[in-house]
């Protein structure tokens, strides 16, 4: 029997970037212990087969709606729609995230303007749109996922480390100012994790053995290692807990004194 301080059953869930990698884990996750759940993302069908894959897994339909975060009619529309479809919105997952990893020196105004947007800026605009709902009906959950480097800058990575490090001072900004409101909101940080974001940097054995070994638990993460956070920061077990960046990273930022090879950065 499971533990009702635990459960996200009938929640309504919407997870932006649920098409694939971490979004896509948590998404089934929440589906599979019976959450209504929405997935968005920029690509139509690659979120319908998502949609439809991890519909046969969860207790109701998975729903798909197309939505570029950084653009804000379009996150209108989203939030209009889930209005029309649900009640209530219980729970926001801001997973929608890019990167591209290069030297300082070499970023572009289209590379900065590229991540900044998407990675901060949409989760910003995001959180707002749903935001208003919650503090309107008195209640709400919003969970940000943010990154190694929210707290820990590492390498070729300059405009998405500034993103992540804003998103964690987002998330404690938004846990203040709703707080009264009954809206919570908290962060999870991934460690190392496979996933497409991070693909070619893992296909670099140099890279992936330094990972490894200098991670505690000797080994990298998989997406499915943090639907466990986000179960827990959706129900009444974190109810008491707002503002907060969940480390989940093997224990990476336990030590952090490691050299990074040439190339590194997640």
């Amino acid at each position: 029997m499971s533990d009702p301080l635990f459960t996200v059953a009938e929640q309504v869930v919407l997870v932006s970037g649920g098409s694939r990698g971490i979004g896509r884990a948590i998404a089934s996750g929440f589906a599979e212990r019976g959450a209504r759940v929405v997935i968005t993302g920029r690509d139509a069908s690659t979120l319908e087969q998502t949609a439809t894959e991890l519909s046969q897994g969860g207790v109701h339909p998975v729903i798909a709606m197309v939505c570029d975060v950084s653009q804000s009619s379009q996150i209108e529309a989203l939030v209009g729609d889930l209005l029309t479809h649900f009640d209530q919105i219980d729970t926001l997952i801001n997973v929608a995230g890019v990167n591209r990893r290069k030297p300082v020196l070499e970023v572009t105004e289209d590379d900065y303007d590229f991540v900044i947007g998407i990675n901060l800026k949409g989760a910003f605009l995001l959180s707002q749109a749903i935001g208003r709902h919650m503090v309107e009906r008195g209640g709400g959950c919003q969970i940000n996922i943010a990154s190694l480097n929210t707290d820990r800058p590492l390498k070729d990575v300059a405009p998405y480390a500034m993103s992540k490090a804003a998103m964690g001072h987002m998330t404690r900004s938004l846990a203040v100012e709703w707080g009264p409101a009954g809206v919570r909101v908290n962060g999870i940080a991934p460690g190392f994790i496979l996933t497409d974001l991070t693909a070619k940097l893992w296909a670099n054995p140099e890279m992936q053995e330094w990972g490894i070994r200098n991670t505690p638990q000797r080994r990298l993460g998989q997406p499915e290692d943090m639907v466990g956070a986000a179960l827990f920061l959706a129900s009444d077990a974190s109810r008491f807990m707002t503002g907060q960046t969940i480390f989940v990273d093997g224990g990476f930022t336990a030590g952090w004194n490691w050299p990074i090879p040439v190339g590194g950065g997640q």
